[in-house]
């Protein structure tokens, strides 16, 4: 079936050699060729198309609001460690302050 001048194998990769396509005799030339299907199954396969249309729209919305839920966390995680940091600081600032008073009173 692979032989030279069909589909698999045309004879020039070049569009302008090519022959060009020619409708059949019984399409109309511009014309979409007719759906077959009754109306119900042509209905229910719009829905259907309806909802996979969406389903991008509701995973992408569904990211980003994992994606925000994890940038609030990281950001209390990270107030967390700040506040933790100064309340260490501050721990540390009362006994430098508490050895001076001491300090001053032996003296």
């Amino acid at each position: 079936m692979n032989t030279p001048g069909t589909i698999d194998r045309p004879l020039t990769h070049d569009p302008k050699k090519q022959a060009p396509m020619k409708p059949s005799l019984n399409e109309h030339a511009g014309a979409t060729p007719e759906d077959f299907t009754t109306t119900g199954a042509f209905d229910s396969r719009q829905n259907r198309t309806r909802e996979m249309q969406l389903i991008p729209e509701a995973l992408a919305r569904a990211h980003m609001h994992e994606r925000l839920h994890t940038a609030e966390q990281e950001r209390q995680a990270q107030r967390l460690v700040t506040a933790r940091r100064m309340q260490r600081r501050a721990e540390r600032a009362s006994m430098r302050a508490r050895r001076a008073i001491a300090m001053a009173v032996m003296q």
